[in-house]
């Protein structure tokens, strides 16, 4: 038996009003808890009231977000598409850590007019960066077939086996690099 459960935390990587990703990361979230292999817990960066990296002397955001994230062993990430990438917000909170991103491993779970490849794929270059081993599988969700009236979840069942691969992956690994980060 294991003595301890993994930590994984659900980023949600939007702040501004409107935005899906509550939605995506809650279903990420009731799907990961029917798992009994790691705690999974959603981490909104909008809660954080981070700065522009290098606008604010104040770091009482950035101190906060650091120490939510030493506390997790991996991430599963939902990154929406705006004009071709991540948010801006996304990219912000991934620039305003360093050390805390290091030797863990992530997911993405994307969406987008075309499922949010071009998101996730400007997301893998800065998670490589950061140190964190990112999953090859991935989950992309249609705003065409996954929402309705572009604003309303509804994701397909088929989803569900890749956000399993993908969950199996990011807990397998933030197992193994949990045992270098001792």
């Amino acid at each position: 038996m294991e003595k301890y459960k993994l930590n994984i935390g659900i980023i949600l990587g939007s702040t501004r009003e409107g935005r899906m990703s509550p939605q995506v990361g809650s279903w990420v979230k009731d799907f990961a808890d029917q798992r009994d292999d790691a705690i999974y817990e959603i981490v909104d960066i909008k809660d954080y009231n981070l700065p522009l990296l290098g606008e604010s002397s104040d770091i009482t955001g950035i101190t906060k977000w650091n120490k939510k994230l030493d506390s997790l062993d991996g991430f599963v990430f939902i990154a929406q598409e705006y004009n071709h990438s991540m948010s801006a917000a996304l990219k912000n909170a991934l620039d305003l850590a360093r050390d805390a991103w290091n030797n863990k491993s992530a997911g993405i779970v994307s969406y987008g007019s075309i499922g949010g490849a071009r998101a996730a794929e400007h997301l893998r270059n800065v998670l490589g960066e950061l140190q964190i081993a990112d999953v090859r599988t991935q989950v992309l969700l249609s705003l065409f077939t996954d929402f309705e009236n572009g604003s309303i979840f509804k994701p397909q069942a088929l989803h569900e086996a890749n956000l399993t691969t993908l969950l199996d992956q990011v807990n397998t690994w933030a197992k193994a690099l949990k045992t270098i980060r001792k």
